[in-house]
C-alpha cells in the first residue's frame, strides 16, 4: 500500500517490521526463506529521494520505544513474542555453556599450574602440545568426532538429539537448567538422561576452550613464580607447595579475566555445538531465524548477548574487588 513520503502505513507498524534500519532494508522474501532479490527495495516516486527514509527513522524510534517495554517483536516462525521464545530457550544454552566452562576450568587450570611448577615434566610437555592444538580445533568437528566414536561405534553415549531421551518426561521448569530441575522434582530417571545428554556437548566445549585458560594460567604462573615475592619466599625456606599456592592467588585475576571473556563468547560461540546436538537453545533459535529471514529472533538474541556480557563483566569487577585487597584499599 503506497503512501506519501514520511508516513508509516499500518503494515509498517506491524511488529514484524520493527527492526534496525539495516536489517529492515535487507530485501528478502518471507514466504520463500533464503531467497533474496537484489535491487528490489521500496518503490520511489519520480522527483523524490528515498521515499521511506523518514518512515524508517520513525520506525527505528518505534522499535527502541517498544524495546524499552520488553517488546522485541514476534517471530513469524513460532508466532510468539521473541522475548518469550528467548526466555524458554536461553536456560538450555546457559546450562550448556556453564557446564562446558566448568569443564574447561577443571582441565586448563591444573594443567597450567602443574606446567609452571614442573617445567621439564611430561605433563608440561603434554600441556604445551594441548594448548597449541586445542584452540585450533573447530568445536563442531570435535563434536562430530565424539559422536562418531562414543555413540556410533562404541554406543556409550545417548543419541545426540535434544536434552532428554524421547521416552523420558521432562520435569516442570523451575530454573531452566534441566539437571537442576530434575533434582528439584526428584526425577532420577530424567536426571540420568539429562546428565548423559550433557556429556558430549560439555566435553566438546571443555576440550576446545580449556586451551586459552591453560595458556593464560601458565603465563601468569610463570610471571608470578619468577616475581620477587616468590624468590623471597623460596629463600626463606617456605615449602614449594605454599609458594605455588601464593603465586596462584596473585595469578587469579588474569585467569578470571579470560574466563569472563570466554563465558560471554560462548553464549553465541556454542551455536554450532547446539546445532550438532539439536540442543534447542537460544543460539540454534537465532540461526533458524537467519536461515528463514526471520530477523526479530536474531536481533533479540544479539541484544540479550550484549546485556549478558555486561552483567558478566560487572560480576568480574565485583570478584576483583573481593579477591584483590589493593582495589578495596
Amino acid at each position: 500500500m503506497a503512501t506519501r513520503a514520511g508516513r508509516l502505513t499500518h503494515h509498517e507498524h506491524h511488529p514484524l517490521h520493527r527492526k534496525t534500519i539495516a536489517v529492515h532494508r535487507a530485501p528478502a522474501d518471507r514466504h520463500r526463506p533464503g531467497v533474496f532479490h537484489p535491487g528490489q527495495g521500496h518503490p520511489r516516486r519520480p522527483g523524490h529521494s528515498d521515499a521511506g527514509a523518514d518512515g524508517v527513522g520513525r520506525e527505528h524510534l518505534l522499535y527502541i520505544e517498544n524495546l524499552a517495554r520488553g517488546d522485541m517483536g514476534k517471530s513469524w516462525q513460532t508466532t510468539k513474542p521473541v522475548f518469550d521464545d528467548l526466555l524458554l530457550r536461553l536456560p538450555a544454552t546457559l546450562e550448556l555453556i556453564t557446564f562446558g566452562l566448568l569443564g574447561a576450568l577443571l582441565i586448563g587450570i591444573p594443567l597450567g599450574v602443574i606446567s609452571a611448577h614442573r617445567k621439564r615434566g611430561i605433563i608440561s610437555k603434554v600441556a604445551d602440545y594441548y594448548g597449541l592444538f586445542a584452540g585450533a580445533l573447530p568445536d563442531f568437528w570435535l563434536a562430530l568426532v565424539l559422536i562418531l566414536f562414543f555413540y556410533t561405534i562404541f554406543g556409550f553415549a545417548p543419541s545426540p538429539i535434544g536434552r532428554l531421551d524421547l521416552t523420558v518426561i521432562a520435569p516442570a521448569q523451575v530454573t531452566g537448567f534441566l539437571t537442576v530441575d530434575c533434582l528439584i522434582a526428584g526425577n532420577w530417571r530424567a536426571f540420568r538422561s539429562a546428565a548423559a545428554h550433557l556429556v558430549l556437548p560439555v566435553l566438546t566445549l571443555a576440550l576446545v576452550n580449556a586451551g586459552p585458560i591453560l595458556k593464560m594460567t601458565l603465563s601468569s604462573m610463570d610471571r608470578m613464580l619468577s616475581a620477587h615475592f616468590s624468590v623471597y619466599e623460596e629463600l626463606c625456606g617456605l615449602p614449594r607447595l605454599m609458594i605455588v599456592r601464593n603465586a596462584f592467588r596473585n595469578a587469579l585475576p588474569s585467569v578470571i579475566t579470560i574466563v569472563s571473556v570466554l563465558y560471554g563468547y560462548l553464549l553465541g560461540g556454542a551455536v554450532l555445538v547446539e546445532i550438532v546436538f539439536s540442543w534447542g537453545g537460544a543460539g540454534q533459535y537465532a540461526v533458524q531465524g537467519v536461515l528463514n529471514s526471520d530477523f526479530n529472533p536474531v536481533l533479540g538474541f544479539v541484544l540479550f548477548s550484549s546485556v549478558f556480557s555486561l552483567f558478566v563483566y560487572l560480576a568480574v569487577d565485583l570478584i576483583y574487588l573481593a579477591i584483590d585487597p589493593r582495589i578495596r584499599g
